[in-house]
């Protein structure tokens, strides 16, 4: 119809009235594509960025607590103990021994309780092995949220992003975490602002290596599994066919085996490191030429850290 003081053109109440043409539609789903491709990329880059920032403040807290338990004790936990040492505590690792210091006394309790019931950790008196504790996790790494559904034992495990540093590697154990280390902050007369007390790596990609609780690691002595070495090697076959090594501190993948025997971090361009001196400082990997330096408590070498 026809507006009489227009002389133009009205739509009548209820009447038609067309909706977006073909081009029209192409243009607005071209801007929203073009939004889109702007805006997950910033999403992801956030979420990258927090997760990040969320796992260098875990490992911080992990050099906290192993200072609260210098401080109650008069030395560093070991790495972990051997079956044959007078601890009642065999193969235990250092995470675990942490837990008191981590606000996570009754799971300190539940461990204790399993081991006076049997000191073989791979037995189902231990199911406190299964127990996720988002102190040991950097969240870069989804797989780990939850426990393996299946271990090499048949029983469900957690794990642990973070690894003790024995030194260059545990054949020459000169770090300050490794099988039964008895260390003195003051040990590190390389200067505890320069030596490395643990760092970033993602569990195996078999879920073989990597459990917070306790393990053997390749020889009994926890390599591989919460420890590890800034030039270690591979004598254990269980991630597949993999060089002797030495390994270095390069990029790895969550689903290459072999990334098992080096430390290494899902973040861009390097990982986080503890240093004695209870600093979390993120290493790029072109430091990995005086990685073995940083690793020694005692080597005398003048480096430091980028």
């Amino acid at each position: 119809m026809t507006d009489r003081r227009t002389g133009r053109a009205s739509v009548a109440r209820g009447g038609y009235r067309p909706g977006l043409s073909l081009l029209e539609l192409v243009v607005v789903l071209g801007i929203i594509g073009l939004l889109a491709g702007l805006i997950l990329p910033a999403v992801h880059r956030s979420r990258a960025a927090a997760a990040r920032l969320t796992c260098a403040d875990r490992l911080r807290q992990l050099g906290l607590a192993l200072h609260h338990y210098h401080d109650a004790r008069g030395q560093l936990p070991p790495g972990l103990t051997s079956e044959d040492s007078k601890d009642p505590y065999p193969y235990l690792s250092w995470l675990a021994r942490l837990l008191p210091y981590l606000e996570q006394p009754a799971l300190w309790d539940e461990a204790d309780r399993a081991f006076r019931e049997d000191r073989n950790f791979l037995t189902p008196a231990h199911a406190v092995r299964a127990t996720v504790v988002p102190h040991f996790l950097c969240p870069a790494d989804g797989r780990i949220t939850a426990p393996a559904s299946k271990d090499v034992t048949g029983h469900p495990v957690a794990y642990t992003s973070y690894l003790g540093v024995v030194g260059r590697n545990a054949g020459v154990t000169d770090g300050l975490l490794y099988l039964n280390s008895k260390h003195r902050l003051a040990d590190a007369t390389d200067g505890t602002s320069g030596t490395l007390l643990a760092g970033e790596r993602p569990p195996s990609k078999t879920f073989g290596f990597g459990w917070w609780y306790a393990g053997w690691g390749q020889r009994k002595n926890g390599d591989a599994e919460f420890v590890l070495g800034t030039r270690t090697r591979a004598y254990s076959r269980t991630e597949g066919p993999c060089d002797e090594g030495p390994y270095h501190f390069t990029p790895g993948r969550f689903d290459e085996a072999c990334d098992a025997y080096h430390f290494w971090s899902p973040h861009t361009g390097g990982a986080h490191f503890l240093f004695a001196d209870g600093s979390v400082r993120f290493l790029a990997y072109s430091a990995d030429e005086i990685m073995p330096a940083l690793s020694t408590r005692a080597g005398g070498e003048a480096v430091t850290p980028p």
